[in-house]
Protein backbone atom coordinates (compact mmCIF):
# COMPACT_ATOMS: atom_id res chain seq x y z
CA UNK A 1 0.00 0.00 0.00
CA UNK A 2 1.34 3.49 -0.70
CA UNK A 3 1.34 5.93 1.86
CA UNK A 4 0.17 9.82 1.79
CA UNK A 5 3.24 11.37 0.56
CA UNK A 6 2.98 8.87 -2.84
CA UNK A 7 -0.59 9.68 -2.84
CA UNK A 8 -0.20 13.48 -3.38
CA UNK A 9 2.37 12.72 -5.42
CA UNK A 10 -0.10 10.97 -7.96
CA UNK A 11 -2.67 13.15 -6.86
CA UNK A 12 -3.45 15.02 -10.36
CA UNK A 13 -2.54 11.43 -12.24
CA UNK A 14 -5.36 9.90 -10.69
CA UNK A 15 -7.85 13.17 -10.65
CA UNK A 16 -6.86 12.74 -14.50
CA UNK A 17 -7.29 9.41 -14.76
CA UNK A 18 -3.86 9.25 -15.73
CA UNK A 19 -2.78 6.10 -13.63
CA UNK A 20 -2.48 2.40 -15.02
CA UNK A 21 -3.94 -0.11 -13.42
CA UNK A 22 -2.00 -0.77 -10.43
CA UNK A 23 -1.80 2.71 -9.44
CA UNK A 24 -5.19 3.37 -9.88
CA UNK A 25 -5.75 0.40 -7.55
CA UNK A 26 -2.91 1.38 -5.05
CA UNK A 27 -4.51 5.14 -4.84
CA UNK A 28 -8.14 3.71 -4.47
CA UNK A 29 -6.84 0.98 -2.04
CA UNK A 30 -4.69 4.18 0.24
CA UNK A 31 -7.99 6.76 -0.53
CA UNK A 32 -10.28 4.23 1.31
CA UNK A 33 -8.30 4.14 4.46
CA UNK A 34 -7.10 7.86 4.21
CA UNK A 35 -9.24 11.04 5.15
CA UNK A 36 -6.98 13.42 4.79
CA UNK A 37 -6.10 12.15 1.44
CA UNK A 38 -9.47 11.47 0.35
CA UNK A 39 -9.70 15.83 1.29
CA UNK A 40 -7.28 16.26 -1.44
CA UNK A 41 -8.57 14.37 -4.03
CA UNK A 42 -11.81 16.43 -3.33
CA UNK A 43 -10.51 19.76 -3.13
CA UNK A 44 -8.18 18.73 -6.58
CA UNK A 45 -11.28 17.63 -8.60
CA UNK A 46 -13.43 21.09 -7.38
CA UNK A 47 -10.24 22.88 -8.39
CA UNK A 48 -10.11 21.42 -12.17
CA UNK A 49 -13.68 21.59 -12.65
CA UNK A 50 -13.61 25.56 -11.17
CA UNK A 51 -10.41 25.82 -14.04
CA UNK A 52 -12.72 23.97 -16.64
CA UNK A 53 -15.28 26.85 -15.78
CA UNK A 54 -13.04 29.66 -15.87
CA UNK A 55 -11.01 28.83 -19.11
CA UNK A 56 -14.86 28.53 -21.15
CA UNK A 57 -16.23 31.95 -20.39
CA UNK A 58 -20.18 31.71 -21.32
CA UNK A 59 -21.68 34.24 -24.19
CA UNK A 60 -25.06 34.64 -24.07
CA UNK A 61 -26.34 33.55 -27.72
CA UNK A 62 -27.68 36.60 -28.03
CA UNK A 63 -24.70 38.82 -26.84
CA UNK A 64 -22.63 36.59 -29.11
CA UNK A 65 -25.06 37.32 -32.50
CA UNK A 66 -24.70 41.21 -31.65
CA UNK A 67 -21.13 40.56 -31.31
CA UNK A 68 -20.76 38.49 -35.13
CA UNK A 69 -23.17 42.02 -36.20
CA UNK A 70 -20.84 44.66 -35.27
CA UNK A 71 -17.81 42.90 -36.81
CA UNK A 72 -19.45 42.34 -39.76
CA UNK A 73 -20.36 46.01 -40.04
CA UNK A 74 -16.73 47.15 -39.33
CA UNK A 75 -15.45 45.08 -41.61
CA UNK A 76 -18.10 45.93 -44.42
CA UNK A 77 -17.57 49.69 -43.84
CA UNK A 78 -13.58 49.02 -43.75
CA UNK A 79 -13.83 48.25 -47.61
Amino acid sequence: MIDCSDAVQRLWDYVEKDLDGQEQASMEEHLELCRRCCGEVEFAEEVRDLMKVASKPHIPDEVSERLSEYLDDLEGSAS
